[in-house]
């Protein structure tokens, strides 16, 4: 069942950075979302820039929330992961202008692969979606598929 106002992250696109390292984000993906709504982008351990919407920011938000100011090493971990994302919004034309820390943890230095994950999407640089397409593909992603209860 589709919810009216839900947004779905889903598809690929391959888009460039322009002169001023600003990336378009597909108007699919913008469409239930107004200027002021909130983003944020984080480098993630596999090489690519995960960016988390207003609805997967509000879950990150709860449960950061939660981490007691005593538990020193989820204080430790909610200040490494913050001091390296980056929240943003889009401008009018739908373009985010990202850090150039998170660009060289993905390793994008002007073309960029969108991928959508329904409820998020990643910036991955051209040659690490390969490998993962490599990785997933073929008899690899019915085992994926299934491991997943998919």
């Amino acid at each position: 069942m589709v919810t009216p106002g839900k947004a779905f992250y889903t598809g690929l696109f391959r888009h460039a950075l322009d002169d001023k390292g600003r990336l378009t984000i597909p108007s699919a993906w913008r469409a239930t979302h107004g200027e002021a709504d909130a983003f944020l982008a984080t480098p993630h351990p596999d090489g690519y820039v995960a960016v988390l919407p207003p609805a997967e920011v509000e879950k990150l938000h709860a449960k950061i929330a939660e981490i007691q100011l005593s538990n020193g090493a989820g204080q430790d971990f909610a200040a490494r992961f913050f001091a390296q994302t980056q929240s943003f919004s889009f401008d009018k034309q739908g373009r985010v202008g990202l850090n150039a820390e998170l660009l060289r943890h993905a390793g994008i230095a002007k073309d960029a692969v969108l991928v959508g994950s329904l409820t998020k999407f990643n910036l991955y640089a051209p040659a690490r979606w390969e490998k993962v397409e490599t990785r997933t593909s073929g008899e690899n992603f019915g085992d994926l598929m299934r491991r997943l209860g998919i």
